[in-house]
């Protein structure tokens, strides 16, 4: 329930609800984060993820957005390389090691696909949906909104879980991380947590130099609009 002042201010719930929209709202403005609130992230990958959040947003294919996932499959595996953003405390929340598929890559990903069977991962813009017990034990299902680049998540079965090839033992001992069938896969001991600060009202941006999909993507560049 909300309460209207005399003036007609409206307090309560639905106020406080809206202070968080707003939050959530300035914080994909990229001068509302300094470089140090970023952790190790890329600034110019951060830029191009709040870009495509934002574009998001307006769009209206996620709304009360809460947080904002970056993996930048650029890096090798052995490196951090997904971080989650919590967009209405703007702040940084995990910094994880997250393995690609096998078919995009040994060390370093390259090859990144939206086919099924290929076994490799998916670029582009995710919205974060329900969590769910699998083959792959605590998992969350994510629905790519990237036409002709991550769209066939669903059917693919591309979903956020916990591994045991995901850790820095396994990076040390083989120089790189086990691999997925093209899920981002976390290490077993934080997925549960990450996955429950995330779903629901999430985003997730996969990056990489791809310049097909930096190109065409709907969420970069003109909004709204294939170039």
């Amino acid at each position: 329930m909300a309460w209207l002042s005399a003036a007609g201010i409206t307090s309560g719930p639905v106020r406080a609800e809206g202070d968080a929209r707003a939050a959530a709202g300035s914080s994909l403005a990229a001068t509302s984060w300094s470089r140090s609130d970023i952790g190790g992230l890329d600034p110019y990958v951060f830029d191009l993820a709040l870009a495509a959040a934002s574009c998001a947003v307006r769009s209206g294919d996620i709304e009360n957005l809460s947080t904002l996932t970056v993996i930048d499959y650029s890096r090798p595996s052995t490196e951090k390389r997904l971080w989650v953003f919590d967009m209405k405390a703007r702040a940084l929340r995990y910094e994880e090691l997250v393995a690609h598929g096998s078919g995009s890559g040994g060390n370093l990903a390259t090859s990144f696909s939206n086919e099924p069977e290929t076994h490799q991962s998916s670029l582009g813009l995710f919205k974060t949906e329900n969590s769910y017990v699998g083959k792959n034990g605590y998992s969350l299902r994510l629905h790519g909104l990237d036409k002709g680049f991550n769209d066939r998540a669903y059917e693919r079965a591309i979903v956020m879980h916990g591994a045991p090839y995901v850790n820095e033992d396994v990076a040390r001992t083989q120089g790189r991380l086990g691999r997925s069938w093209g899920c981002p896969a976390l290490r077993a001991g934080i997925a549960r947590e990450v996955i429950d600060s995330v779903k629901g009202s999430g985003l997730v941006f996969a990056y990489y130099p791809d310049q097909r999909w930096l190109k065409s993507s709907e969420y970069l560049g003109d909004c709204g609009a294939s170039s």
